[in-house]
């Protein structure tokens, strides 16, 4: 994309947008005082007006010409109603004074030398008529006190006339002044607003400018916006592509770099000269290293697509540090190095925590710290850090690092020493994984180090308390108690191989089970007969299980309050409220291995109304023992449930429930191939989900997690998105059936099978 020129679509400056606002914000304000002068004379001129001092000046001059001409022809052609007819005149005349002897008149007349004598004047006059046509007047109005108020009347007659004119012309010359100023005040405001118009032509000028720039611009970016988006699906199918590369080549290279391994530990224990086992021991530390670093690019990888998930159990926090002792001491004596582990007394012993994930952090730590040691003591110090944080502190007396490379130390691919001559090598991943793995779990790791004085990495980790497992604390009464009583167990699971897993379980446990496929057969089955307990799955077809649930607490007692577990695949919080709100009394997830299974029949059989509880799965920290084909099979297979399943039922019957789960699912995948291509969403759904509870039953771990993700794609997912999933499936598929041949967990399919496990072998 070509830069674009400043004339180009760009905006204008700033600063003449600036200098345009501001002086159009100028104007407005001066057109706004202007504005207010205006209403300030109008009101000034509407006040004038409404005083008529003029008028009354003019009232009051006619009532003096008035009360002199009566007194006039009363003296010279008197009559009986002579008085009473001068009273009334004098009355009007006293009233008129008050129109212009008041503060207002005074202010306006304050440049009228004539005003305050003559008034003086009227008031003499009138304090000398009140004597005979006052309020109490204390004198006949007599021929001759008439004629001393003609003569009163008489001196008045000037000022009076003076005063009318004056009032006159002085308010005529306000009124003129002040409509020069309003003429004067409107040709500004004219002047003022046509400059206002040509601001806001001015300004919108500037602003249809901005829009078509604006408008360029947006063109542009939604052109980079639709180059970002294609990029960003081309990153994320290359994402893909390269997790399914990762995933392939980790199967293919673990598969002959174990047989390797095992081959050099065969060769080990022959005899061999002194160089053959230098030769021998030099081969081995190299494959170890390269492994190491699969490892730390598997992880990275894991990481990156956000499929690297917590498992939390239950875990003994002093068991966990001396597994990590265990295997840290050797590495630490060849090196002569003290080695010590610290625990303070206040640190629980059982917390809920992934200890496998625990113990790579730490492992990855000290591992550096022993590397970067060449004298002194690595130090492991676990303390509680509060509000249920512990803080997990590796310090050593190592070569220690400048600030420098601290600054650097949780890149990736990024070593302390990345010289062509380092003394130490590595990935440079481990740091990147511990901190990533640290923080997926709530926690963090900070460092602080010196050069030639040491390295400290305190990891912080929220770990809360719990209380032992169950199975701890209940064993010894189990022991020593009498056996649990048989149970008539009713099944409802809709997947034949999970039927077949429940089962085998049940019979090991000594129960009798009565099975069914869905949650409608389930209702009639306890219509039918009475039951201890119900093993209810979830999502099953015809009636699901919260359908069926609700049902059977719609009967009458007993059935209608017969215990009912959930068993299920699905873990989601939402699926738990469901199920308690439709009256379960307890919420087991798949895989549910026999000791979780004994525990709630033992709490939940022949207890009606017990409160409703929500369980989950106890994770168990075991695995198969660590040689080539196990490791290989890390990736597909859950060790802990292999382990827990063919020690519960016998190598020989979880080999049988294998060969019929590979059996069985060929022909299943081909069901949802076929839904797929005929938008039938929700069958694809319910299949992934069966598919997924059972291969959770028989810890097929990959298998499990494709068919989750097929389960929760959705309805919107489009049919080439279902499809590559499908074609992951049957990829993962034949990558587990082909892992469990190696690990003889089956015995091998007699040929007449090979066309109905195709795709899976």
């Amino acid at each position: 994309m070509s830069s674009a020129t400043p004339d180009d679509g760009q905006p204008p400056r700033r600063a003449g947008l600036v200098i345009v606002g501001v002086v159009l914000a100028a104007v407005l304000f001066a057109v706004a005082y202007v504005q207010w002068r205006q209403h300030r004379l109008l009101g000034d001129t509407t006040q004038f007006q409404n005083d008529a001092l003029s008028w009354s000046f003019s009232q009051l001059e006619t009532e003096h010409l008035r009360l002199e001409n009566r007194l006039d022809t009363a003296l010279r052609n008197p009559a009986p109603n002579d008085a009473e007819q001068l009273q009334t005149r004098y009355d009007i005349f006293v009233s008129r004074i008050g129109l212009v002897d008041h503060d207002r008149a005074r202010k306006i007349m304050a440049g009228h030398a004539s005003f305050e004598p003559a008034m003086a004047q009227v008031k003499a006059f009138v304090a000398a008529a009140d004597h005979y046509l006052g309020p109490t007047p204390n004198a006949p109005l007599t021929p001759e006190a008439m004629r001393e108020l003609l003569t009163g009347l008489n001196s008045l007659d000037v000022p009076l006339h003076d005063l009318s004119l004056g009032a006159s012309h002085l308010l005529y010359e306000r009124a003129a002044q002040r409509n020069a100023l309003v003429r004067q005040q409107s040709q500004l405001s004219i002047a003022l607003t046509a400059s206002q118009c040509l601001l806001l032509l001015a300004m919108a000028a500037i602003v249809v400018r901005q829009l078509r720039a604006l408008t360029e611009r947006r063109r542009r970016l939604e052109a980079l916006a639709t180059s970002l988006s294609q990029a960003r699906v081309e990153a994320e199918s290359a994402s893909r592509a390269k997790s399914v590369f990762l995933a392939n080549m980790s199967h293919e290279i673990r598969t002959p770099f174990h047989g390797l391994l095992g081959m050099m530990s065969l060769l080990q224990d022959t005899r061999l000269t002194v160089q053959q086992s230098g030769f021998l021991t030099t081969a081995k530390e190299s494959a170890h290293h390269l492994l190491e670093i699969l490892n730390d690019i598997l992880d990275v990888s894991k990481l990156e697509s956000g499929k690297l998930q917590m498992a939390t159990a239950t875990v003994d926090l002093l068991q966990l540090v001396s597994q990590v002792d265990a295997l840290m001491r050797v590495q630490a004596q060849a090196k002569n190095l003290t080695l010590r582990f610290e625990v303070a007394p206040d640190v629980p012993r059982w917390v809920r925590a992934d200890a496998t994930r625990v113990k790579q952090i730490l492992f990855n730590l000290l591992s550096n710290a022993v590397k970067f040691s060449t004298r002194g003591t690595v130090r492991l110090s676990v303390s509680d850090h509060g509000a249920g944080l512990l803080a997990f502190v590796v310090a050593d007396t190592g070569i220690g690092m400048d600030a420098a490379t601290q600054a650097l130390l949780f890149q990736r691919f990024v070593q302390g020493d990345d010289s062509t001559s380092r003394r130490h090598t590595g990935t440079g991943l481990g740091l990147e994984i511990s901190r990533n793995l640290a923080r997926l779990m709530g926690g963090d790791i900070a460092v602080a180090s010196s050069p030639g004085v040491g390295s400290t990495f305190t990891v912080v980790l929220p770990l809360p308390s719990v209380g032992p497992p169950l199975a701890d604390t209940q064993a010894p009464a189990m022991a020593g108690g009498a056996p649990q009583p048989k149970l008539h167990v009713l099944v409802a699971e809709d997947h034949p191989v999970n039927r077949a897993y429940m089962e085998a379980v049940l019979d090991k446990l000594g129960h009798e089970a009565v099975f069914c496929d869905n949650g409608e057969g389930a209702v009639r089955a306890l219509q039918a007969q009475e039951f201890d307990i119900v093993l209810m799955d979830l999502h099953m077809p015809v009636m699901d299980g919260f359908a069926a649930a609700r049902a059977i607490r719609a009967m009458p007692p007993p059935r209608g309050s017969v215990p009912i577990v959930a068993l299920t695949a699905d873990a989601f919080q939402e699926s738990r409220d469901l199920a308690h709100q439709a009256g379960m009394d307890a919420f087991l997830t798949k895989p549910a291995h026999l000791p979780q299974l004994r525990e709630a029949l033992q709490r939940y059989a022949g207890k009606p109304g017990a409160p409703a509880a929500v369980g989950t799965r106890t994770s168990i920290d075991a695995a198969l023992p660590i040689d080539g084909a196990s490791a290989e099979a890390e990736a597909h297979i859950d060790h802990a449930t292999v382990q827990d399943v063919s020690t519960m039922l016998s190598p020989e019957r979880y080999g049988e429930l294998l060969t019929h789960f590979f059996t069985t699912h060929g022909s299943a995948l081909t069901g949802m191939r076929r839904a797929v291509s005929t938008d039938r969403k929700d069958e694809v759904r319910a299949a992934a989900h069966s598919l997924k509870g059972a291969a959770l039953s028989l810890g097929l771990r990959s298998v499990a997690d494709i068919a989750q993700k097929l389960q929760t794609a959705g309805p919107h997912a489009s049919p080439a998105e279902l499809t590559s999933l499908l074609d992951a499936l049957d990829s993962h598929l034949a990558i587990t059936h082909d892992v469990c041949l190696r690990l003889q967990l089956m015995p091998p399919a007699p040929h007449h099978l090979g066309a109905q496990t195709a795709g899976v072998t």
